[in-house]
């Protein structure tokens, strides 16, 4: 009752003091935002390798059976760099068009790499089996691959000519008709979805 009379607030007020709550809301984004910078700011920078018309990234890595995968060794052929996961849903729709891209394009030398993002390699080499996909995947453990190219998260794919040249950038799940405008960069080759 002391303390009502003299106009201090009670010492059990703590969080319902304005002061503290304005001191709160004003600190506070600032906090969020500082954490945000930190944690996502790095990824959004995109590296200027993985732009359209400037030459690819190196890929070295190691496929799910521990073979060695170059994209310097692939110079001379149109390849398809998919960044994917197993618990993409987007990978799932995308997996067969990038098979039968594949496929069709065999005689061009059309090369289809996948690297596998933020995953296990044990759900990796059973999701590439249950979608029936034959091209290589490679573990990506330490995201190198991923800074390298600036990914944002899975599906990402880069259309590379065969000159080792960033043709397109498909951010997000590819569609057949993305699939058909990309490939025509890369094969020089009007294509049409179901040939």
């Amino acid at each position: 009752m002391a303390a009502a009379a003299t106009g201090a607030p009670p010492a059990d007020s703590g969080w319902r003091d304005p002061r503290a709550r304005l001191l709160i809301a004003a600190v506070l984004p600032l906090v969020l935002l500082v954490a945000w910078a930190v944690i996502v700011g790095p990824r959004l920078a995109v590296p200027a390798g993985a732009r359209v018309g400037s030459p690819a990234p190196e890929l070295a890595l190691a496929d799910l059976q521990g073979n060695p995968i170059r994209l310097a060794d692939l110079r001379g052929r149109p390849v398809i760099v998919n960044f994917w996961a197993s618990w993409c849903g987007p990978c799932v729709e995308e997996f067969p068009l990038l098979e039968q891209a594949r496929q069709r394009h065999a005689a061009d030398g059309l090369t289809v790499i996948g690297v596998v993002f933020l995953d296990s390699s044990e759900a990796a080499r059973d999701f590439m089996s249950r979608m029936g996909a034959e091209w290589q995947a490679a573990m990506d453990p330490a995201e190198r691959a991923a800074d390298r190219y600036g990914i944002f998260g899975p599906p990402e794919t880069f259309f590379i000519d065969a000159n080792g040249t960033v043709m397109a950038r498909q951010i997000g799940q590819l569609s057949a008709a993305d699939l058909e405008r990309h490939l025509a960069k890369i094969t020089g080759k009007e294509v049409s979805h179901g040939e």
